[in-house]
């Protein structure tokens, strides 16, 4: 167990390193390199990741509060039952990441790449997901009350059975999504007759 607070590294790397069960508060990293690095049951408080990579890097268990990966690299990452609170994920790519029993508190997930993640049952309420990629994506029984949603890529999206109550659904073609049993409020269903050429008086 190790801890660091109001820590800055700049360009370190930490790469294939023992870093588990730390303790991180109000650290800054600035393009630092953790690829393959043992960072499981690891906490971050208030602490802040710019355009690092964190390729292959094993965070099972961690949990993340009202901390920021802005433009970092998940790519392959083990994200097993971690948990995220109130972050700001912004530009991340999540490609290949291991995704199963994530917890998502609110935060912003805006542009970031989730293509083909499997986030099933989720509760992804007030979650911000603004032109986020989510190709291909197992949102099946995910709760995305009051989610922000315009502009997403949901191509080819599982949404059956999940709750878009309340979310903003700006600029998504409904045609190329499964919604079969998606829950949503009445304007949600008079932008989807419309998509498909309804005229609503």
């Amino acid at each position: 167990m190790y801890q660091y607070i109001d820590r800055h590294f700049d360009h370190v790397d930490f790469s294939h390193s023992d870093q588990r069960e730390g303790e991180l508060i109000r650290c800054t990293f600035e393009k630092c390199t953790f690829r393959g690095t043992s960072m499981e049951e690891i906490t971050t408080s208030g602490c802040r990741f710019v355009e690092c990579d964190f390729t292959g890097a094993l965070l099972n268990a961690s949990m993340h509060t009202e901390s920021a990966f802005e433009n970092c690299n998940f790519q392959e990452a083990n994200l097993f039952v971690s948990k995220f609170t109130h972050c700001k994920m912004t530009g991340s790519d999540f490609s290949q990441a291991q995704l199963d029993g994530i917890t998502l508190e609110e935060g912003d997930w805006s542009y970031t790449n989730l293509r083909h993640a499997n986030l099933a049952k989720q509760n992804l309420r007030n979650v911000r997901f603004i032109e986020a990629d989510l190709y291909g994506a197992n949102l099946e029984k995910a709760d995305l009350r009051k989610a922000e949603l315009s502009m997403a890529q949901l191509t080819k999206a599982n949404l059956q059975q999940s709750d878009l109550r309340g979310a903003l659904i700006d600029g998504i073609d409904f045609r190329t999504l499964s919604l079969r049993g998606a829950r949503m409020d009445t304007a949600h269903g008079a932008a989807f007759l419309k998509v498909l050429g309804a005229k609503i008086d």
